[in-house]
């Protein structure tokens, strides 16, 4: 019987979303057969204590995975902290990792997606990862294609491949503007990825996944995309830490309803889906790029980037 990774799941305060993506993980017939770890973060005082107390009783009694492993953490990591140690931890014991966020609902045939791409890929060096989101995008996209760099909503990996992980992103941005490659970070100049590195080192925000992808684009690395979507982030309402509404639809509503093949390819960024995402960003994101430069003038002004 072919081999499944286990599944890191990160919950901390929303326990009906929590059972949404764990009732659609259970909709995947790989499940049964899939070691499931669910770390609970920490209140973060008594705003929160209740919230965090009915997750972790919900985590304990989750059923219908292979086993069933909760990490209660004892203090409020925050997202990023909680991610990465987890990760890691997980790929201490293991080979491989499908990550899952709390506000996901994955297709029936997301396991089945990322257990085919962790397989076939597992000894090339040149992947990353496996992401199951594509972004609702203006034309067809092949099966399945590579993109630079990594992703962040239902992903999996290797030991061999996290180990490009660099928490520093001082040290990513400074690598990128010395490589002249901000641009490129940045799809051409439409997406907000440099900004959005440049304010995780000042503090505005605590995102791993921005490190994560830097990291990897910075080492020449893929990321394999579905031409489908296998998620659906239900996060965008309002209710995440760090989501805001998605009214518009932005990052579409739809999974696939069949099984996304992962074939032989070739092993290169493809152009066409290249161009397809900064086209999306293009129409989603509309001054974004003079916004991105001029927040980073002003960050590099000030020394703070």
């Amino acid at each position: 019987m072919k081999q499944t990774a286990p599944i890191a799941l990160f919950a901390y305060r929303r326990r009906d979303h929590l059972d949404a993506t764990v009732q659609s993980l259970l909709g995947n017939a790989e499940a049964s057969r899939t070691a499931l770890t669910i770390f609970c973060d920490g209140a973060k005082g008594d705003q929160d204590r209740a919230d965090v107390a009915a997750v972790k009783a919900y985590a304990a009694q989750v059923t219908g995975f292979a086993s069933v492993e909760v990490v209660e953490r004892p203090r409020n990591y925050g997202l990023a902290a909680s991610i990465i140690d987890g990760v890691s931890a997980m790929l201490a014991r293991h080979e491989r990792v499908i990550v899952v966020e709390d506000d996901l609902l994955v297709s029936p045939h997301f396991l089945a997606y990322m257990n085919d791409g962790l397989e076939r890929y597992a000894e090339d060096a040149r992947i990353a990862s496996i992401h199951a989101y594509i972004y609702p995008l203006a034309r067809p996209m092949p099966e399945t294609f590579f993109l630079r760099g990594a992703d962040c909503w239902g992903w999996a990996t290797w030991r061999r491949a996290w180990e490009h992980f660099n928490p520093d992103g001082k040290a990513l941005l400074a690598q990128l503007q010395a490589r002249g490659l901000t641009r490129d970070f940045d799809y051409g100049g439409v997406a907000s990825f440099t900004e959005m590195l440049a304010n995780q080192i000042v503090g505005h925000n605590n995102s791993w996944a921005v490190r994560w992808h830097a990291a990897c684009f910075l080492d020449g690395l893929l990321t394999l995309y579905p031409g489908r979507s296998l998620v659906h982030n239900i996060g965008n309402d309002g209710s995440g830490t760090h989501r805001s509404d998605d009214a518009a639809g932005h990052f579409g509503h739809e999974v696939a309803t069949t099984r996304v093949t992962v074939g032989p390819i070739v092993v290169e960024e493809s152009a066409t889906a290249r161009e397809a995402v900064a086209a999306y960003f293009r129409r989603a994101r509309p001054g974004g790029l003079q916004r991105g430069i001029s927040k980073l003038k002003q960050l590099l002004k000030a020394g703070r980037a």
